[in-house]
């Protein structure tokens, strides 16, 4: 199978929302580029993904409803680019993304404690964000992580307005104590299996791609390898969506998130190159001053380059 036929494939089995795929293109192609983009920039991006004019402008109204896009106007073109208030969880998303595979555990739990200052809402709104942030509900009103992100959390907390509702504590087995073992936990409280037939389903299908790619390097053009590296980021988004991140040491083995991760690092170093002169020369069409990609985007994956 060569690049174009995957591509195709792919298109047919599995063609992204797109919503979800600009949201995508975004964070993986335009924040690096100042995070601004003209509509008729955007507009040529998404159409090798048959995302057409309506379609896209749908969906740019619609996440600039729910706050995720701000939008400008200059005469008659409109530009987008990602809120503030958004920006610090598009980051924080997408450092998921590229950052190595390293998290190792301490021993220590995180645990976030409803002391019953919040309201319904607010409790509703929290069980649904800390789910999202990969805690377990180890109790009634107590969720818990092995290896929480604190400065997620903190951003999470300030932005939902329940810092001063909530007691956030670092706990760990009392060693002259018996109990049960902190470790115990993750298995009532996560159900892995279908993260890992996620991972699995992806590593099938993006298998091939690698190869592929291997045989035509330098020689793809690069629309399309800004259509594969999008296609790629977009179903590994997918997949560690539902991945509650847990340490490696909590993990079943082999785990196959290490190898999805691996295949998409493999994947994009290849890509990266070309698809990044397809972005530039797209972003200055309308706007001949729109930076190259900064310096954060050539340490995704270890390093690019």
């Amino acid at each position: 199978m060569n690049c174009n036929d995957w591509i195709a494939r792919f298109l047919a089995e599995d063609p992204p929302r797109s919503k979800s795929l600009v949201v995508t293109i975004f964070g993986d192609a335009i924040v690096p580029h100042g995070g601004t983009v003209w509509l008729g920039s955007l507009i040529e991006l998404l159409a090798p993904f048959g995302v057409n004019d309506r379609l896209l402008r749908t969906s740019v109204f619609r996440l600039a409803q729910e706050g995720w896009l701000g939008s400008q106007r200059d005469g008659r073109r409109s530009s987008y680019a990602i809120t503030p208030g958004a920006m610090a969880r598009f980051r924080h998303a997408y450092r998921r993304i590229y950052a190595p595979l390293a998290v190792h555990w301490d021993g220590h739990w995180t645990l976030v404690i409803n002391s019953g200052e919040i309201d319904a809402v607010e409790r509703a709104a929290m069980r649904k964000e800390l789910l999202w942030e990969g805690y377990s509900l180890i109790a009634p009103g107590i969720f818990g992580h092995p290896a929480a992100d604190a400065e997620a959390l903190q951003e999470l907390l300030l932005r939902r307005g329940v810092q001063d509702k909530l007691l956030v504590l670092h706990a760990r087995s009392v060693a002259q104590v018996s109990g049960l073992p902190l470790n115990d936990l993750v298995a009532a409280g996560w159900d892995l299996t279908g993260v890992a037939d996620g991972y699995r389903h992806f590593i099938a299908r993006f298998e091939p791609l690698l190869a592929a790619v291997a045989a035509e390097a330098g020689t793809l053009a690069p629309q399309q390898a800004f259509v594969m590296r999008s296609l790629l980021i977009h179903a590994y988004r997918r997949v560690q969506l539902h991945d509650p991140q847990l340490p490696v040491e909590l993990l079943p083995q082999p785990w196959p998130g290490a190898r999805a991760y691996e295949l998409t690092r493999d994947i994009y170093r290849l890509l990266f190159a070309a698809a990044e002169q397809h972005v530039l020369a797209t972003l200055r069409r309308e706007d001949a001053s729109a930076p190259e990609a900064d310096d954060s985007f050539y340490q995704r994956f270890g390093a690019l380059r």
